[in-house]
């Protein structure tokens, strides 16, 4: 099993370059590949879920460097649940993208869209913190590229546009990896975790700083006010396809303020506190209320559910800058419905503009469109899950969030209040667009062609049975995001996974003439003073870790 791990961020980077190299003028072949290279990484993720469901925190150390040293990839029940949302999500767009010829467009779609699950999973599974750094440039490279595809005015403005922004974001990254090095002297999360913990007073004041910057670069990833401008333009542009596929990547940016602020920037630390717990909750709540507003006032399709994007993330980060077991299950349910949710509205709205060539994604009336009923009920039923409205899985995940908020009178009312706008806002959309075409008079005008696109349908409807299964299997899935939170919370067990363990199988590996391993004084200081135990695999549920 050891190096099955690495297999999610291995078998795209093979198969992206091998599309570009020997199969990137033959559409045919790209699709065949792709779809193959996918079911494989949907199988993979699957048997690393099932895997992860012991408890166990897996470590795989790149080249055999043990951590702090090495690069390792991290395997838990976190990693694990949005590497296979991750792959779900990739099958569903690109069955989309294939149905509806949106590949035919441009070139290199298949290869960059592998490029782009590269970087999106290896920042899931890694363990280091300039090693995030660097899957965050894969990904947003490749983004660049399928954010600009099929070309056009308006895309490459807002490609151009988000190119900028996320660059200053890249920029502001570094310059925080630089500042919590000069601090902390590592990079590794696990081991970052363990020298804050011990940190001089003296060096807090520096180690604040590098924090706040840290949460600046995820709030851009995530999209948070006032770092939420590059979003409604750029997704509302782009491809339906990649919209629908970059529904994964303000996730990212919430995973990497979930995975650090629990490890190794915790609020209750002495070194951190003060940082960021008086003004980041404020700020999401206001991204919340902008996003659900936005849902409101827009007068395309496509902003609508980019606002509703920059809503739902912001309601996923009320429950994660709570930062309890509680309020972080919650959050681990919500994540995979909005992303399903998010998704497949993107896509919705792409048939509709198929099946509208005059207004296409003005929210307008018009004559009834091709499939007017089935569009209608994809879109109500997306509509109903993104807004939180009974009895799909969004109504359940906002009612977690919201138990877990009890006694924050202010959080219950600015859900509760955004949820009831985006109901408005959705249905105001869907009666314009759906239903008051059927008043208007008869035209002189040729009837609107009827595309064929059943794999489109097909994409559509898995992600929204996805939706019905979260809602169906609402109580297995709840246990599952408690044992998750429970060990996100376990620190001690992350970083004896990580440090000790592979410590102890290096020196195992190094011994000396005398048949004694050769130990490092200081480094035995810091990382096992520190962890607060002599034995580190007790710390864990099972194992403490497995290094390769």
């Amino acid at each position: 099993m050891s190096h099955w791990i690495i297999t999610p961020i291995l078998l795209p980077t093979l198969l992206g370059a091998f599309i570009v190299l020997s199969v990137r003028h033959q559409v045919a072949l790209q699709r065949v590949f792709s779809l193959v290279g996918l079911s494989l990484l949907l199988i993979n993720a699957l048997g690393l879920f099932v895997y992860a469901q012991s408890g166990d925190i897996w470590v795989y150390e790149l080249g055999a460097w043990p951590a702090p040293f090495g690069i390792v990839i991290m395997l838990d029940r976190l990693s694990a649940l949005m590497v296979l949302l991750t792959a779900v999500l990739a099958m569903c767009v690109m069955l989309y993208a294939i149905g509806s010829d949106w590949d035919k467009r441009g070139k290199h779609f298949h290869a960059l869209f592998q490029f782009q699950l590269m970087g999106v999973i290896g920042a899931f599974m890694t363990g280091d913190a300039f090693n995030l750094f660097v899957f965050f440039e894969i990904l947003l490279i490749a983004s660049y590229g399928l954010m600009t595809f099929g070309g056009g005015t308006r895309r490459l403005q807002a490609g151009t546009q988000y190119v900028i922004y996320n660059l200053l974001g890249s920029t502001l990254f570094l310059f925080a990896l630089g500042t919590l090095y000069n601090v902390t002297g590592t990079l590794n999360m696990a081991d970052m975790a363990a020298r804050i913990a011990v940190l001089e007073p003296e060096h807090t004041a520096l180690l604040r700083v590098g924090v706040v910057m840290a949460l600046m670069v995820f709030a851009v990833k995530a999209a948070i006010l006032p770092l939420h401008f590059w979003l409604p333009e750029s997704y509302a542009a782009g491809p339906a396809p990649v919209a629908a596929l970059f529904a994964i990547m303000t996730k990212v940016g919430a995973y990497a303020i979930l995975r650090m602020f629990t490890l190794a920037f915790p609020q209750d630390s002495p070194a951190i506190a003060g940082s960021y717990d008086v003004w980041l909750l404020p700020v999401i709540v206001i991204s919340l209320a902008v996003g659900m507003i936005g849902i409101l006032g827009a007068k395309s399709l496509s902003k609508m559910v980019a606002y509703a994007a920059i809503g739902s993330v912001g309601t996923l980060l009320i429950a994660i800058a709570l930062f309890t077991p509680e309020a972080t299950a919650a959050a681990i349910y919500y994540v995979v419905h909005s992303t399903l949710a998010t998704a497949a509205l993107f896509l919705i709205v792409d048939l509709i503009v198929s099946r509208r060539p005059q207004w296409q994604d003005t929210i307008r009336e018009d004559r009834p469109m091709p499939q007017n009923g089935l569009v209608a009920a994809f879109y109500f039923a997306a509509a109903i899950a993104m807004a939180g409205m009974p009895p799909l899985s969004g109504f359940l995940g906002k009612l977690l969030i919201l138990d877990a908020a009890v006694g924050n009178w202010w959080l219950w009312g600015a859900i509760l209040i955004t949820s009831l706008i985006a109901i408005m806002g959705f249905g105001r959309a869907g009666s314009l667009v759906f239903w008051k075409g059927y008043g208007l008079p008869e035209t002189d005008a040729p009837a609107y062609e009827h595309p064929r696109q059943p794999l489109a349908f097909v994409a559509i409807g898995a992600l929204m049975a996805g939706i019905v299964a979260m809602t169906v299997l609402a109580g297995p899935m709840h246990r599952f995001a408690i044992a998750t939170a429970e060990q996100l919370y376990n620190t001690d067990a992350y970083i004896s996974a990580v440090i000790n363990n592979t410590m102890e199988e290096s020196m195992a590996h190094e011994k000396d003439g005398s048949g004694h391993a050769p130990v490092d004084e200081h480094l035995l200081q810091t990382e096992g003073g520190e962890h607060g135990t002599d034995h580190p695999q007790e710390a864990t549920d099972g194992h403490a870790g497995e290094s390769h």
